[in-house]
């Protein structure tokens, strides 16, 4: 196999989403993939952040418009229900594919 050239190298990893590129967004994002939503709870439990980081990490995403955001009530509890858009999906697919083409180069 021929080496890949490392300028295409280069233009793949400078390329990638840097929103989701953070490890703990990136984590939020695998859940959310695979999974046709979660609540707040789950999701931080998953991922293993606190409520303020990952708060944090989903207002981001959210302004990205990667994540919808659903806010109810269970009984008498507030439940926040999170979802991938389908904008989120995509960008996810296209990150996920630009990492398997840099780890193939190597």
């Amino acid at each position: 196999m021929k080496p890949a050239k490392p300028e295409s190298q280069l233009s793949i990893i400078t390329g990638l989403d840097k929103l989701i590129h953070e490890p703990a967004r990136m984590s939020i994002m695998a859940v959310l993939y695979v999974l046709d939503s979660a609540d707040f709870i789950f999701l931080m439990n998953q991922t293993g952040l606190t409520w303020g980081n990952l708060s944090a990490h989903l207002t981001r995403l959210e302004s990205a418009g990667y994540i919808t955001v659903a806010k109810s009530f269970k009984g008498k509890r507030p439940n926040t229900n999170l979802k991938l858009s389908s904008d989120g999906r995509e960008a996810f697919t296209k990150y996920v594919d630009q990492m398997k083409q840099v780890m193939k180069d190597f």
